[in-house]
């Protein structure tokens, strides 16, 4: 398994002043502090610097965490009842990027821990700010519809039955009683309280913080005590720094890790700044388009994976303070011919303090080419998942295509070796578009390929943008003055690196 992207180079000093600018305890010792004094803290710096928070998030994520910073193996996690305690087959790691790490420096691909007898592949973060967005939305969406159902049952006395839609996702339907019983029967692709949970293949946590909060805890042994996620667990609403919104009383919110005998674990500062860098964290890239990409997208969508594989999908209310558009540009770009252009969606706000606020704008956004329907489904045993108890898991989310070209292997076990595998593997609810797919001229169907292999993920720090466009012309170029997605020079004081 991969470890760590980056050292400490406060701990490991190095004639190339290569890594982490900062101290564990600089970056999160100075806790959540209140907002509004300059304290170091965690929502100081989100609200006030956010660009900051983006790159120490990323800096944490990248972090070779150390036995005296906390990481290490839980109290027998090598035993117990794996049949219900599934962080028993967790791999223990000292880096987030020990599962999610390529390419080089992102929040990539390449883990594969044991939760599963079959073994579950870690998938990439790249625009995971916007899944949770876009699941959150749809969720809104779909129990509007049914408080509308219900109302409108009651108030008629007849039975009511609505379509569950939402930005173009067909969910099935739900009816009403006359009495106030809703009936859930014809529901598809979700949980039957309508809650779209996009993380994990098979669709089980609900946000960036919850699935960072376990993540820690079960692969790093780090745990992070979070008293809000308790009180949400408990029944509460809260609102995240990161501006989720997590409601007990409608969803069952996962509890932060309790394992009192690992001792006191770091600030919770560290989930802060792990969600507020993941929330924005950029989408993938595009990679050269020709006439044969083109006709791979045409095809794509003639033989009908756009059923389920939807290409754009809309948020109404976009919580991110920037958008990263990467492609190919062999002009502009240096490694790899991709080059980022980075685009403020953030607003000043001043209210009496001598540091703005710097709060997202908050508009529509049209999140393109990611290719999912944020739904469960069936595709044929080729899927089907062992669990532990014996029990077989059948139903998964529509996977992401953005950024697919550099994640293999692929499927959620990681069985399948190429596209074509993978591809061919469908069957059930797609069983129709995998015999199309196979069905097709060679040139058809190596247009597919190509297609899919220009949804690319990409190095954020070797990948030159307008922050960082690089120069050619530097010493010891393409290692220097290569470029990158520099966002230190959006922070408030770029001198002071993180």
């Amino acid at each position: 398994m991969p470890f760590a992207q980056l050292v400490d180079r406060n701990l490991a000093p190095n004639t190339a002043q290569e890594g982490i600018n900062k101290t564990l305890e600089q970056e999160i010792g100075g806790g959540r502090g209140d907002g509004v004094s300059a304290d170091n803290g965690s929502l100081f710096i989100i609200k006030r610097d956010p660009f900051r928070a983006i790159r120490r998030g990323r800096q944490l994520f990248q972090r070779k965490f150390t036995r005296l910073q906390g990481q290490g193996p839980v109290t027998d996690d090598d035993s117990g009842d794996i049949n219900t305690v599934l962080a028993i087959g967790a791999g223990l790691c000292d880096s987030c990027a020990g599962c999610h790490g390529r390419p080089r420096g992102s929040g990539g691909a390449g883990g594969d821990v044991a939760t599963r007898p079959d073994s579950r592949d870690a998938p990439h973060l790249f625009g995971l700010g916007l899944k949770e967005m876009l699941a959150d939305e749809i969720t809104s969406d779909l129990r509007a519809i049914r408080a509308t159902t219900l109302s409108q049952a009651i108030r008629t006395g007849q039975t009511v039955r609505h379509a569950l839609i939402s930005k173009g996702i067909d969910y099935g339907f739900i009816s009403a009683t006359a009495s106030g019983t809703v009936i859930t029967t014809e529901i598809q692709g979700v949980d039957p309280d309508l809650r779209v949970r996009p993380f994990f293949a098979h669709g089980g946590t609900i946000s960036i913080r919850e699935f960072v909060a376990g993540a820690l805890h079960a692969e790093l042994g780090i745990n992070v005590d979070d008293p809000e996620l308790a009180v949400a667990h408990a029944g509460a609403r809260i609102v995240t720094p990161a501006g989720m919104v997590l409601d007990g009383s409608q969803d069952l919110v996962e509890a932060p890790p309790d394992t009192p005998e690992m001792g006191p674990g770091p600030s919770q500062a560290l989930l802060d700044y792990f969600e507020f860098y993941l929330l924005n964290y950029f989408k993938p890239g595009v990679y050269q388009q020709t006439p044969i990409t083109q006709l791979g997208r045409k095809t794509f969508q003639e033989i009908g994976c756009v059923r389920c594989h939807k290409a754009d999908l809309v948020i109404q209310h976009d919580r991110r303070v920037a958008d990263v558009e990467t492609v190919y540009n062999p002009e502009r770009g240096i490694f790899n011919n991709l080059f980022a252009t980075a685009t403020p969606l953030f607003q000043s706000i001043s209210d009496g303090n001598p540091v703005s606020l710097k709060l997202p704008v908050g508009g529509q956004f049209v999140v393109k080419d990611i290719f999912t329907d944020l739904k469960r489904h069936d595709l044929g045993p080729n899927f089907y998942e062992r669990n532990y108890d014996g029990s077989i898991r059948t139903q998964f989310m529509t996977f992401p295509l953005w950024g697919v070209a550099t994640t293999a292997p692929y499927g959620h076990d990681g069985r399948s070796v190429n596209l074509t595998e993978v591809i061919l593997r469908h069957g059930g609810e797609a069983q129709a578009e995998r015999d199309e797919f196979a069905a097709l001229p060679a040139a058809r169907r190596i247009a597919v390929l190509e297609f899919l292999r220009s949804l690319v993920l990409f190095p954020p720090d070797d990948t030159a943008s307008n922050l960082d466009p690089g120069n050619r012309s530097s010493q010891g170029f393409p290692q220097f003055g290569h470029g990158s997605i520099k966002l230190t020079v959006l922070f408030n004081d770029p001198a002071d690196k993180e």
